[in-house]
């Protein structure tokens, strides 16, 4: 359910209003490779290669690049007032740091290399906190902001911790924010023998195809990543992106949007049928008659603007998929799925059109041909997350708890943070008898996003 647990992010976030063209602004990128951290027992060996590599990448795109390598906490704090006072609305403003991070109450620190960490206070109080950063980034009126974190190691303070403290937090960011983790969730990661990590090397590889847009250029470097370490690291991705923005703009009209992964498949859970729903409440569906409602949708800028891309361009996959995601997220699910309907008309094989369309389908009750888009996408992608997350709520719909409880289970094996798989496999389970393990389920993805609750309400679960 890709789009649908990015934007439903953004909504609980209070949001400025969306720049029709955010691509025109300026480009600005800090980056930072912090390797020598005395508590450690040897140097990273990664971090300031990579700096250098993702700078050098980032000016022949186009962005003014600030770099620095090893940085206090002070140093840092001077590189981000650097930052912040280049910044005007509309501009792109990138992040990559490259180093320790640790989350601590629920959120992620970037650690400069003199923090002193005797205990888990003192990370909030050297570190440097991700989403203050990105706050401030949008305070100041950024359009698009993206953040890339090579940060999910084993940190060397750990045994001073006595609570957990192992890979980075969700963050909860201002909308037109894409960030990624080079590790899924609370995961970590060795650092390799390689004197570049393999995150670093997936990621430079797709920026530099032209055209793709910034979403698709990261699902990408994910898949890479995912195939390229059998399954052991998967990479984390969080979006509010509503305008379109690519590293490389090109001339011409972008290729395939989406790489197939070709990776091993979990323990089998297709499903070929549906057994006949239990009696459930009506599924949220588009009120048409509701002219205000059309009106609001028609004025939103960043419908109007897609929609005169495809004026323009009728089969202009991408605005055509991008609009989809956008009327998906305000509810007008009947014409997402006619979006995502003319994206598929285009490319068949498009998976994640074929997962959202799938979870949409599923909102509104159409659960058959739902079932279908979800077993495409996964022939397609064996083990695409987000697909068999949207699958185990179809599932969930039609009542076969039993196959709901084996997508979730295949979907919390690649994201065990993965919080709606954990409600729904917390209801599933507690349909099908195992009460105790469903509420333990239910009151840990309730500690993780107190609004997953009110979330399945609006799709019809409760």
């Amino acid at each position: 359910m890709t789009f649908r647990l990015a934007l439903f992010l953004a909504a609980i976030v209070s949001v400025a209003s969306t720049v029709p063209s955010l691509a025109a602004g300026n480009r600005y990128a800090l980056v930072v490779g912090n390797a020598k951290y005395p508590d450690a027992d040897a140097p990273l060996k990664e971090p300031v290669n990579d700096a250098h590599d993702v700078a050098d990448e980032l000016k022949r795109d186009g962005f003014q690049v600030d770099i620095g390598v090893n940085l206090t906490g002070d140093a840092m704090r001077r590189a981000f007032g650097r930052l912040y006072a280049k910044i005007k609305p509309g501009d792109v403003v990138l992040l990559f740091f490259s180093g320790y991070g640790i989350q601590s109450n629920r959120q992620t620190f970037m650690i400069p290399v003199n923090a002193q960490i005797w205990q888990e206070s003192d990370v909030r109080r050297d570190g440097i906190n991700l989403e203050t950063v990105l706050g401030d980034i949008n305070n100041r009126g950024a359009g698009v902001k993206i953040a890339l974190l090579d940060a999910s190691r084993r940190n060397p303070y750990e045994r001073r911790f006595r609570s957990f403290s192992a890979g980075l937090a969700p963050v909860l960011a201002p909308n037109g924010t894409l960030v990624m983790y080079s590790a899924a969730l609370s995961s970590v990661i060795s650092d390799s023998s390689s004197d570049h990590s393999l995150f670093v090397q997936e990621l430079l590889k797709e920026i530099r195809v032209p055209n793709l847009m910034a979403e698709e250029t990261l699902n990408r470097t994910r898949a890479g990543v995912t195939r390229a370490s059998r399954e052991q690291q998967v990479p984390w991705i969080s979006s509010s992106l509503a305008e379109d923005f690519s590293f490389v703009p090109g001339s011409g009209t972008a290729g395939s949007r989406t790489q197939l992964v070709n990776v091993p498949p979990p323990p089998p859970t297709k499903l070929d049928t549906l057994t006949p729903p239990p009696p459930a409440a009506p599924a949220p569906t588009e009120n048409k008659s509701a002219a205000p409602a059309q009106v609001a949708l028609a004025d939103d800028p960043t419908i109007k603007s897609l929609t005169a891309k495809i004026a323009a361009n009728p089969d202009d996959i991408n605005a055509l998929y991008r609009r989809g995601q956008v009327y998906a997220s305000k509810g007008a699910y009947n014409l997402a799925i006619k979006d995502f309907d003319d994206t598929l008309r285009l490319n068949p094989k498009d998976v994640e059109a074929l997962n959202n369309r799938c979870w949409t389908r599923t909102v509104v009750g159409d659960l058959k041909p739902a079932l279908e888009d979800c077993n495409e996408a996964l022939r397609l992608r064996p083990n695409f997350v987000d697909a068999l997350d949207s699958r185990g709520l179809l599932n969930l719909k039609a009542g076969v708890n039993k196959n709901a409880i084996a997508d979730f289970d295949a979907a919390l094996r690649i994201n065990p943070r993965l919080t709606s798989s954990l409600y729904g496999r917390g209801l599933a389970r507690q349909r099908s008898g195992s009460i105790s393990q469903g509420n333990l389920d239910i009151a840990n993805a309730k500690a993780m996003d107190p609004n997953i609750v009110a979330e399945f309400e609006s799709y019809g679960v409760h």
